[in-house]
C-alpha cells in the first residue's frame, strides 16, 4: 500500500511538472544559436530570405518548435531609419534532427501604408488549455500616413492546427475604425479569448490602437464585425 502510495505521488508530481514546463514562456535564442540553427543552406531549404528579427522557441508534447519571426528591412527613409515593406514568420518542429515547416504567416503593405512590423512585446507561446500544445500568438500592425493611428493590426492565434485572426483597421475618425474576426474565434478556449482581450487592452494603453467603443460588449455578443 505504502508504496501504491509513492508512486501515486510521483505521478502526481511529475505531470505538474510537466504541465509547468509546457506553461514556461518561450526562450528567444541567441544570435550564435539561431546562426548555428538556421545555416545559409537550411534557410534556403526553407525560403527564409528577410533578414531574421528574432527565433523563439519552446517545446510541448510535439517537440521542439521554433518561431522564426522575419521582415524585409528594404526601404530606407530620410533620417536613415529602416522600415519594411513585408514581413514573414515561419513556424519550424525539429523532428530527429531535422527542422520541418509546419505553417508560416506573411504580409505586406497596403496602399498608402509606409511599414510593417511584428510586434513582439505581444506575442506569447503558451499552453493555456493545458492539453500539452502549446498556443502560439502573434500580432503585427502597420503604419501609414499618420503613423500607427491608420495602419492596420492582426491578431492570430494558432490552435489545434488552425489560424485564427482578429482584423482591426485603425482610423483617425471614428468612422474608419473597424474590427472583423473569424468565427472561429469563439470557439477557442475561454483562457485565449481572454488572453486575446488582454492584448488589445495593452494596445490601447500603448497607443497603438484604437478599437471602436464598446468592442468589449461585441465579442460578448459574439459578434464578428464592428465599427464605430
Amino acid at each position: 500500500m505504502r508504496l501504491l502510495l509513492i508512486g501515486f505521488v510521483f505521478l502526481l508530481c511529475f505531470g505538474q511538472l510537466f504541465s509547468q514546463e509546457n506553461n514556461m514562456p518561450a526562450t528567444i535564442m541567441r544570435a550564435e544559436e539561431t546562426k548555428s540553427l538556421l545555416n545559409d543552406s537550411i534557410c534556403r531549404s526553407l525560403g527564409i530570405t528577410y533578414p531574421i528579427l528574432r527565433v523563439y522557441k519552446y517545446t510541448d508534447v510535439t517537440g521542439a518548435n521554433y518561431s522564426v519571426m522575419t521582415e524585409s528591412n528594404d526601404r530606407i527613409i530620410t533620417d536613415g531609419d529602416t522600415l519594411n515593406t513585408q514581413i514573414k514568420v515561419l513556424h519550424l518542429l525539429e523532428e530527429a534532427g531535422q527542422l520541418r515547416k509546419l505553417w508560416e504567416v506573411n504580409d505586406q503593405i497596403q496602399g498608402e501604408e509606409s511599414s510593417i512590423r511584428l510586434w513582439t512585446k505581444f506575442v506569447d507561446f503558451v499552453d493555456r488549455d493545458v492539453d500539452g500544445l502549446v498556443e502560439p500568438i502573434l500580432v503585427y500592425g502597420t503604419s501609414a500616413l499618420n503613423g500607427y493611428e491608420d495602419g492596420r493590426i492582426k491578431i492570430l492565434i494558432y490552435c489545434k492546427g488552425q489560424k485564427v485572426v482578429i482584423r482591426h483597421q485603425n482610423g483617425t475618425l471614428d468612422f474608419e475604425r473597424v474590427t472583423t474576426l473569424d468565427r472561429a474565434f469563439y470557439q477557442l478556449p475561454m483562457t485565449i479569448q481572454d488572453a486575446v482581450r488582454e492584448k488589445i487592452v495593452l494596445m490601447e494603453e500603448n497607443n497603438l490602437a484604437i478599437f471602436p467603443y464598446g468592442w468589449q460588449d461585441a465579442m460578448k455578443q459574439k459578434k464578428l464585425k464592428w465599427k464605430e
